[in-house]
């Protein structure tokens, strides 16, 4: 029998990722309740599919049908939402990036879920993506050493971040007399949001060939709305750059992964698009390149058939990586945002 989800969130993510991906996903998983935070909006994607809608979370909680809690919130909701649906006795929890906001609120959702042996999962698709996959067979078999690695994002507009630096948001009030991200203290909590709330759709990976902060070398924002971070891991150099146009660039999600035999890239699909897997080619020495086949599943339908293994017991909850991949947003964040307190920039 499937197992039954409620979703707290009924945004655009909700609508256009996770909904369909379920939908397909009807032998594995039913949606039983969506509720927003008042919006209205769950009640419209709830009728759509005959199920259950609710305004605040309380009612999805209570609702002893729902096996499943996906937390779909705004960020700051995570961990207490976890927490909530941990409390509530929930079977598992689906939590989309950040786990968390800081190291102590990680460590404390962690620890209940381990305690109450709630299955938990961390919403990460390019972590989970087929590409990333074969990338990491490929560096392991191939034993290059791992020189560089360069994450490259140019995305259309998202009214969250946007909302961070416009008119009136909470981070850009100069024309009221107000510091605006001129303000090295605002700019540094920016940066941090993006690189905690963007930057975080990769970070996983990168962890997995990168896996400590030894140094930040650079940070800066970069306007409109955009970083450049650079930071040292080991003997590699982790290269992040961001740019967020009101006009909106082509999008561009690209890892590039430099070893001391070859050049590996991959393209990831836009957000919100089902487009399949992301795209891998590598470069040999002699600046041939070699393509990976594509899969017809993207990282959003993996995410959810681990969820299903995780629940049917055929994999273990990884609670220490969830932890660590956390942690690891977070310091860089938090290392980021301090390199621009110094005023130090590339």
């Amino acid at each position: 029998m499937p197992w039954s989800v409620g979703i707290l969130g009924a945004g655009p993510g909700v609508a256009a990722l996770h909904l369909p991906v379920l939908g397909g996903l009807r032998d594995l998983f039913h949606i039983r309740h969506i509720a927003d935070g008042g919006s209205g909006r769950a009640r419209e994607l709830a009728g759509r599919l005959g199920a259950r809608w609710s305004a605040g979370e309380a009612d999805l909680l209570a609702d002893t049908g729902v096996d499943v809690v996906a937390v779909c919130s705004p960020p700051a909701e995570h961990a207490r939402q976890i927490l909530a649906a941990v409390a509530a006795g929930k079977r598992a929890v689906f939590c989309e990036k950040p786990l968390a906001t800081s190291p102590e609120e990680a460590e404390a959702v962690i620890a209940a879920c381990r305690a109450a042996g709630t299955v938990l999962l961390v919403g990460t698709n390019h972590l989970f993506d087929a590409a990333w996959g074969r990338v990491r067979h490929h560096l392991m078999a191939l034993e290059g050493r791992i020189q560089a690695i360069s994450v490259t994002l140019a995305l259309p507009p998202n009214d969250r971040y946007h909302g961070l630096v416009a008119e009136g948001g909470p981070f850009q009030a100069a024309r009221r007399g107000r510091p605006g991200v001129e303000d090295p203290a605002v700019a540094a909590e920016v940066l941090r949001q993006l690189l905690t709330g963007l930057a975080v759709h990769d970070l996983p990976a990168v962890r997995d060939i990168a896996p400590g902060i030894d140094e930040v070398v650079y940070a800066r924002i970069a306007p409109p709305i955009g970083y450049l971070v650079g930071y040292r891991s080991g003997g590699v150099l982790v290269q992040l750059a961001l740019t967020m146009l009101p006009e909106g660039p082509d999008a561009l999600w690209r890892m590039t992964v430099a070893t001391s035999h070859d050049r590996v890239e991959v393209n990831f699909p836009p957000a919100f698009v089902h487009a399949g897997s992301a795209s891998t080619r590598v470069r040999s020495v002699d600046g041939q390149w070699t393509e990976y086949r594509r899969d017809p599943d993207d990282g959003y339908v993996a995410e959810w058939r681990l969820l299903a293994s995780l629940l049917e017991g055929v994999a273990p909850v990884e609670y220490d990586e969830l932890l660590a991949d956390a942690c690891y947003a977070l310091e860089l964040g938090y290392g980021a945002a301090a390199k621009v307190l110094e005023g130090v920039s590339p």
